[in-house]
Parts: C-alpha cells; structure tokens; sequence
C-alpha cells in the first residue's frame, strides 16, 4: 500500500487522497493545511499547519499530493522532490515559467515519479478517442475544433466571485483553466505546437453591466430573482450536503452556515460588484508541428457540459461530445457511434468524468511498481501545455502570433 503525504487538504487535494483510500491503494499518513478542518478530513494522519514542517522532516510518506493555491506550489514541489517523494501536482504547475521550469528541473533531478494533474487525459472518453485515432481510423489528423464550456455558474463561482477571480492572485484564466484542454489537444495530436494567436476579454461581469437597483449582495438584492447568477439560486439548494461548489464556501453547510457564507464571504457578491479581472471568453488558434491546426474557444456563456469537440481527418472525422463519439467514414459513408459514457459530470464535483480517479490510478500505479508508463505526460510535455497558455495570454494581449521555441520531451 501506498503511503501519501496530502499538502493543501481542500476540494481537489482531499479529493485526490479520497480516492486513493476509498480504493484501498494508498493510506494517508500526513497532512499539511493552516485549516484545522481540513487537516481533521484525514484520521490518525500526522498534522501540520505549513508544509514547512513537513519538509523538515525525514521523509514521512512515499508521496506526496500537492494542491495548495496555484501561486504556492512551486516552493514545496521543489523542496518534496529533494526530499525524494513521488510528486501529484495539481493544475498550473506554477504561475511562471520560470517557476515551472525549475519544478520541472527538481522533477527530473530527483528521479522521482512525477504526474501534474491534466485529468482529461485519463477519462475514459480520452482513452478511446485517443485509440481511434492512433489506429488511424480518420487518417490523419488536419484540424479540430474545441470548446470548453466552463458554465455560467461556473464562471460566477470560480472566476468571478472564487479564488481565479484576479490575475494577480491566482493567475491567468487561459492557465488557471484551460491548460488542461491545450494540454489534451497536444495529446490527441501527438505533436508540439509550434504557432499561437488569441483573442478575447472580459466582457459581461463587469459594473456596468450591473443591473438597475441591484445591490451588492445577492440576500439584499431586489431583482436577485430575474439573475442568472443569483448566489442563492446556486448554492442554497445544495445546503445540508458535504459537495462542491457549497464545500468550498463554508464548512458549516447547514442552511444557515450557507446564509452566513453569502451574507459575509465573497462568494455572496453579486458578480456586476466584485473585483474580477479575468476573461469570461477566448479564443486560441494553435499551428501544430506538421501543419495540423487547432481552434480552441473558452467561454463562461454555457450550461456546465462536457468539452465538445470535432475533429477532421483525411479519411474521415469525429464528433465527440465527452460521453458519445461519432466516428465517420468517408471510405464505407458509414457512421459509428461509440458510447464512453463516465460515470461523473465534467465538473471538479463530478471527477471531471472519470479523470480524476483516473490519474489517481495511475499515478499510485506508477509509485507502487516504479514502472511510469501510465502516467500520460511526461515533466517536459506538461510544461509544453503551459508554454502554450502564456503564448496565448501573450498573443491576446499584444495582437501578435507567437513562435514557441523547442520540442517538449
């Protein structure tokens, strides 16, 4: 069995670790977070307010979770790969390439197994979309056209009101959220992308679209009810349940905990009132080595769906809606439709359907026999993906197509 070490015991760190007893693969036997309920999530572990601590110790586990706040990883990926622990990392590595390049350093030191958690390569629709298309099943790959629809509650949790509202306390939107879809574009390809270009902005959760007579928070808000971002609508109905998104705003989520949390937390803010500033929709046009071609679009304005993609072959093409594939033939004129239905929803509640327990597997896989074929991203190929998002950050905010610089490893 596997010994883990959990640093930042919130909804994704906790979650991973979750997954990893309730399976019988692991056991958790420390747990650093300055949150006293956070570290109690996890019995008879070894507690410690700050990492720190952790880290001046003789190594304790066999590997350690890492899934503190985006801008706090790179000092403890590092500090635990000299340690000698296996690394999970959670999305964005770090919030600067250079911090991401000497994650990546200390990774590669270390010999150590060493996963970043790009769980869309792990679902089970990857795995199958992936085998189409090394079999060869619409020839080669030309273009492709994806879309990530975050939702509109999604984007008023998470990026308006939540902890990736800011560029400068968390980071980006492209890297906070989409890494994960460059990074599975490059998958599906198989090849580095050599050309970026991208437009978009913050357009709608801004104060002047505030409408008439709203007031700063949700509970006082005389049209509250005609908005679709209503904070009550969200999370109220969710109360009495220890689920996400209502986990991440209080850990009292008995109605009146929840009331409490809207009157006084941020997440209570009606979203035309908060200090946001990162975009609710973009563009990313990508030029692969090899000439294929990719059109990716983020955008706030959905319902909370799976990625939808389509892809277009020279011997056939695939539309893939993250549950059902439709493979067709342009040889036999035939179609195929391929159910991979998981058995969660495309949010961080719903194990981003399958790939969270996915990764879990296979990165507890890897620790135990020391064999890393199945962790699907190597150190260099994940900093790749990350490469990607600042060319495009680059590119939106400067008007230029940006040139990326070597082949990942």
């Amino acid at each position: 069995m596997v010994t883990l070490a959990v640093v930042g015991a919130g909804s994704r760190g906790a979650g991973y670790a979750r997954h990893a007893v309730e399976t019988g693969q692991a056991r958790v036997v420390a747990v650093a977070d300055p949150l006293d309920a956070r570290r109690d999530r996890f019995p008879g572990a070894e507690q410690y307010a700050d990492w720190r601590e952790l880290a001046a110790l003789p190594r304790r586990a066999d590997a350690v979770i890492i899934a503190t706040m985006d801008r706090e990883h790179v000092e403890p990926a590092v500090r635990f790969a000299e340690l000698g622990y296996d690394i999970l990392l959670e999305k964005p590595m770090a919030v600067s390439e250079q911090d991401c390049r000497r994650i990546v350093a200390a990774a590669e030191r270390s010999d150590a197994v060493f996963a970043v958690c790009h769980v869309l390569r792990y679902t089970p629709y990857t795995r199958v979309l992936k085998r189409l298309l090394d079999e060869g099943r619409i020839g080669q790959i030309v273009s492709i056209q994806h879309l990530e629809p975050v939702g509109w509650w999604h984007q008023a949790h998470s990026y308006v009101r939540g902890n990736w509202r800011r560029a400068d306390e968390a980071t980006f939107m492209l890297l906070a959220k989409s890494c994960h879809d460059l990074d599975w574009l490059v998958h599906l390809t198989g090849k580095p992308v050599t050309r970026v270009s991208s437009f978009g902005g913050l357009k709608h959760f801004r104060p002047e679209n505030r409408p008439e007579g709203a007031a700063d928070r949700c509970l006082d808000c005389p049209v509250e009810a005609a908005c679709p971002y209503s904070a009550k609508r969200i999370y109220l109905p969710l109360a009495g349940r220890e689920v996400w998104p209502l986990s991440v705003l209080t850990d009292d989520v008995s109605e009146a905990g929840v009331l409490e949390a809207l009157r006084t937390g941020p997440y209570g803010r009606c979203v035309y009132a908060c200090d946001n500033d990162v975009v609710d929709h973009q563009v990313v046009n990508m030029e692969f080595e090899g000439g294929t071609t990719a059109s990716f679009t983020m955008t706030a304005f959905t319902p909370a769906l799976h990625r939808q993609t389509r892809i277009f072959g020279t011997r056939g093409s695939i539309d893939g809606d993250g549950e059902r594939l439709t493979v067709h033939d342009f040889v036999t004129g035939r179609t195929e439709t391929v159910d991979t239905r998981p058995t969660g929803d495309s949010t961080a509640g719903g194990g981003h359907g399958g790939g969270d327990e996915g990764l879990v597997d296979a990165f507890l896989a890897a620790v135990a026999t020391r064999d890393r074929s199945s962790i699907l991203s190597s150190p260099g190929e994940s900093l790749h993906s990350h490469l990607i998002a600042w060319a495009a950050e680059r590119s939106r905010l400067h008007g230029e197509t940006v040139t990326l610089e070597g082949t990942p490893r």
